[in-house]
């Protein structure tokens, strides 16, 4: 028999029966030995992590965050007024718009967080506005194609991301203008690739650019580590990208004159393999062809499948023993909604319980309302206890900003149709 499927000793049928379903599971000790892996992977420097909140945002996820030692990075001033609620100084927060409205960078700079400039034109009016008084970092693209899908690609040269490295003249041109102080250079070259050689390649870019800026602070590579969905994938070396990483970076600060900090920006790599979506199988349906177990979730609760083709192992926690039985995994939305296709699993019935797994990144943070259907609850899994996270949504705040303008009319054209019935 197969140990019953458990988290931290907790079982997942009993935290599925708790809190009820669907729902997003996450095991703190799991994120937490992925901040320890990644910290340990690199020596003689001075590293930074800056988690990529966008890939899991809740207030306590961040908190824990916090408490392992681990700055953010935000893409938007909400997520950034998150992390400040969960302690984080403004100085800790890195801010990359790509973009973003000039209010809302406004606001950011108001807030005191950190500036990661990543156009042209958005340099020419940080200069234009606020000169040296506000310190900014540049998003170099480095024209460096490299990763897993071509969606979450964003360093090579066809790229929205970042200013293309064949404008470093100009950009120079306008920090000269303005007197800008820039504190630091960064790079982020997409998600899922699996050597060293790729980040090397944008390092270069970054620290021959080095030379134009003779007040650096730190070097800022982003991120992009892959991990495993599932057994056999190929994943990032860390400890060998980290040991050859740290000898780039420790020459380069060499030849600049002096020791500068080195900042990564992981999300997906500390917190996918953490989380599960349990769901509840609604119909194990048959058709001519095809066998189709349907859940009560979808591409609302998980839409990697759908939009980047991502694979994630399922497991049918409720019946491990059952006989391998080919099945197409499907959601109830009324849109195709495919989680799997021609998966063999243990057999499959109705009530059965299914995990999702590798499901804590960009899974509940790109989660939507569609088909007016609510998102799934969160749990944390931390020091042995299940702790609610965030509340499962309620129709109330589905139709919450609703503003109904029809009242009296509905009202008077109703009783008329009435009336005429």
């Amino acid at each position: 028999m197969h140990a019953p499927y458990q988290i931290q000793g907790l079982s997942t049928l009993a935290i599925a029966q708790q809190f009820g379903l669907p729902l997003y599971v996450y095991d703190a000790d799991r994120i937490i030995r992925q901040i320890d892996t990644f910290r340990s992977s690199f020596t003689g420097v001075n590293l930074k992590i800056k988690y990529a909140a966008k890939s899991l945002t809740n207030l306590s996820i961040l908190k824990l965050m916090r408490m392992q030692g681990v700055d953010v990075d935000v893409v938007s001033v909400n997520e950034a007024r998150l992390a400040l609620m969960a302690g984080y100084s403004p100085q800790q927060i890195m801010y990359t718009p790509s973009g973003n409205a000039w209010p809302e960078i406004q606001e950011a700079i108001s807030l005191g967080l950190r500036l990661n400039v990543d156009s042209l034109p958005l340099l020419e009016q940080i200069g234009q506005t606020y000169g040296a008084a506000v310190p900014v970092c540049l998003r170099i693209n480095p024209s460096v194609a490299d990763g897993g899908n071509f969606k979450i690609q964003t360093g090579h040269a066809n790229s929205k991301f970042g200013i293309p490295n064949d404008y470093r003249d100009q950009v120079a041109a306008i920090v000269a203008r303005y007197d800008l102080s820039v504190i630091g250079l960064h790079i982020h070259t997409g998600s899922d690739f699996k050597d060293a050689g790729t980040f090397l390649k944008g390092a270069s870019v970054l620290f021959d650019m080095a030379a134009d800026y003779p007040n650096l602070q730190f070097i800022d590579f982003g991120s992009g580590f892959k991990v495993a969905y599932r057994e056999g994938d190929i994943v990032t070396d860390l400890t060998d990208l980290g040991a050859r990483v740290s000898a780039a970076f420790q020459a380069f600060c060499q030849r600049y004159g002096r020791d500068l900090e080195l900042w990564f920006e992981p999300g997906k790599y500390l917190v996918s393999e953490s989380g599960h979506l349990l769901a509840q199988v609604n119909v194990v349906k048959q058709h001519p062809t095809r066998r189709f177990v349907q859940v009560d979730t979808g591409l609302n609760h998980l839409i990697r499948p759908m939009m980047y083709d991502a694979w994630h192992d399922i497991v049918n926690i409720s019946n491990p023993e059952g006989e391998p039985t080919l099945y197409d995994v499907v959601g109830y939305i009324c849109e195709t909604d495919t989680f799997a296709t021609d998966r063999m699993l243990p057999e499959v019935r109705t009530g059965d319980v299914v995990s999702f797994e590798n499901a804590g990144a960009y899974g509940f943070s790109m989660a939507s309302t569609y088909n007016l259907r609510e998102r799934p609850a969160e749990v944390l899994i931390y020091a042995g206890q299940a702790h609610l996270i965030r509340q499962r949504d309620t129709f109330a705040d589905l139709t919450r900003g609703m503003v109904d303008v029809f009242s009296d009319e509905f009202n008077r054209k109703t009783e008329e149709i009435d009336v005429l019935s």
